[in-house]
């Protein structure tokens, strides 16, 4: 299910012109393939009761958990100053993000607005541009947090995955022949 809604999220974000940048929506786009890979594995092997496709599920969902539980934790760490600072970094080192930023949200520049500076965004040919900083800042912490949180539910949805396919894969084939094992 969250694979098809990354899928889903990075077509969206691209059919309606909010990301131009390839990169995002090809990473986007290749975790949720990943992510339904995995569970195809993991139902084909619960289905098959094939105990080496759930033992390896269980070794990746678990590995997804942790670095899926890490990031959700750190995104509802950030305070303002650090949030600002990744922001910074964000904008002074992506081309395409920011003129998809200065579009979308009518500003210029990301702290001053500059008139030497070259802008997408509609308000600059008016020359009456407020900078982009404290619009994404203040979009910035709800986004975060709400990352974090789904992030964080979904982390330990996971969790439970790695335990009841640990569960299953320990117990015996219900189909197989049970004078095999004597």
């Amino acid at each position: 299910l969250v694979s098809l809604l990354l899928i889903g999220i990075a077509a969206w974000g691209i059919g309606f012109g909010l990301i131009s940048s390839f990169r995002v929506v090809g990473v986007a786009i290749a975790v949720g393939i990943f992510l339904f890979f995995i569970a195809l594995v993991g139902l084909i092997g619960a289905v098959k009761h094939h105990q080496v496709l759930l033992f390896f599920y269980m070794i990746i969902l678990l590995l997804v958990f942790i670095v899926q539980f890490s990031v959700s934790c750190a995104c509802l760490a950030l305070n303002k100053e650090q949030q600002s600072q990744l922001l910074e970094v964000g904008w002074n080192n992506t081309n395409s993000a920011r003129t998809d930023i200065e579009r979308n949200l009518n500003c210029c520049g990301f702290r001053v607005f500059d008139l030497n500076e070259t802008c997408s965004s509609d308000c600059f040919r008016s020359r009456q541009c407020q900078p982009c900083a404290p619009i994404i800042e203040e979009y910035s912490g709800m986004v975060l947090r709400f990352v974090g949180g789904i992030g964080l539910f979904f982390s330990f949805t996971e969790i439970l995955g790695v335990w009841l396919t640990y569960r299953y894969r320990n117990q015996k084939d219900p189909r197989a022949n049970p004078s095999a094992f004597l």
